[in-house]
């Protein structure tokens, strides 16, 4: 798709809030007739700040997973849970369905989101030209995803609200929930920083 002419080629330029495309502006100087933001060619720092929150939500990630996220009590019998304990918790105790939902919510979610946007942002930093319109689908993947992150959150807040929810007499959240609740945001901004032309881009300023 070298061949094709670019924006700048046009004089065009996309607003990143309101998505507007104007025509005959300078970057950096003009603003947005609709939503009045300044216009600008590319993201500032888009690169930079991707990797910081993607860095930071990685790390917060770690003691999500090693905390405990969630005390269930049962017949007098007291355990507290981590991700992966409360999966299988959820799995033995009679509940499959809602042991797919927090994994997918709570590990594959959140694993794909980091592997996806540090490839994004490899590639994009290596100017790679492999299989752009992928690359293109996949950060549209990885906004999608973003709906759904804090879904775990809101299954462990809304057990945590019934004192009766099926064999369980008692389910409280734990310090985990918070490290996961900061992933989820971290994740999210990191994505939001993330500018998607860049793919497309063979020099770029950051």
């Amino acid at each position: 798709m070298n061949h094709l002419p670019r924006a700048s080629e046009l004089g065009l330029i996309h607003c990143h809030v309101c998505g507007m495309v104007c025509c005959h502006v300078s970057p950096g100087e003009a603003t947005c007739p609709r939503c009045g933001v300044v216009l600008r060619e590319r993201k500032l720092a888009s690169y930079a700040r991707s990797w910081a929150l993607l860095v930071a939500g990685f790390l917060f990630y770690i003691p999500a997973n090693v905390l405990p996220i969630m005390r269930t009590a049962s017949l007098g019998n007291v355990d507290d849970n981590t991700i992966l304990s409360g999966v299988i918790e959820l799995w033995v105790r009679g509940s499959p369905g809602l042991a797919i939902i927090v994994f997918t919510a709570s590990i594959l979610v959140p694993m794909t989101k980091f592997f996806v946007l540090a490839a994004l942002l490899v590639s994009a930093r290596h100017n790679s030209d492999w299989a752009r319109p992928q690359r293109a689908k996949l950060y549209r993947l990885v906004e999608i995803m973003g709906y759904w992150s804090m879904l775990d959150v809101f299954i462990v807040a809304l057990l945590a609200t019934l004192v009766h929810f099926g064999i369980f007499s008692l389910v409280a959240p734990l310090p985990g929930v918070i490290f996961f609740g900061l992933t989820v945001v971290m994740t999210m901004l990191a994505s939001t920083s993330f500018d998607p032309r860049m793919i497309w881009d063979d020099e770029r300023q950051r």
